[in-house]
């Protein structure tokens, strides 16, 4: 594993359904923004990515098991772990948990496979050399 790194989100509103349960696609949506803000943390910008290298991820694949739901207001902690690099993907393991205090609850675990492709023709390209390397320096820690 190449990294290890959380980032803290709260459920609003928009998040639930008529339950008051967070919708299960918003995990999807969740373990996004976290991904973007691991990126973020070791000096990538996204945009930045596609204008300069002409390429860019993209979700490959996704699995997701639902442990226990989370519900409006709750605060989570989403995990982004790097389980495996390759030259031209990214296999993460996520994880949200609700945080209560000391308490914490493991509510979805999602394996996430993200591939770069090139901006013009989607096809799979290798990541830049920057970015991976990047990617490689950042150290296990934790981030809100």
């Amino acid at each position: 594993m190449l990294s290890n790194f959380t980032w803290t989100v709260r459920v609003y509103y928009e998040d639930t359904d008529a339950g008051g349960v967070v919708f299960y696609a918003n995990y999807l949506k969740f373990f996004e923004r976290a991904r973007t803000e691991w990126l973020r943390s070791a000096g990538i910008n996204q945009q930045l990515m596609t204008e300069t290298h002409g390429v860019m991820f993209v979700v490959k694949s996704t699995a997701v098991d639902y442990h226990a739901p989370a519900k409006l207001d709750n605060e989570l902690k989403l995990t982004v772990v790097v389980e495996r690099m390759g030259r031209a993907s990214v296999q993460f393991i996520q994880e949200a948990w609700r945080i209560n205090g000391e308490h914490k609850e493991l509510l979805a675990t999602g394996r996430i496979k993200v591939g770069c492709v090139d901006t013009q023709n989607f096809k799979p390209s290798q990541i830049p050399s920057q970015v991976m390397d990047s990617i490689k320096t950042l150290e296990p820690r934790a981030a809100d």
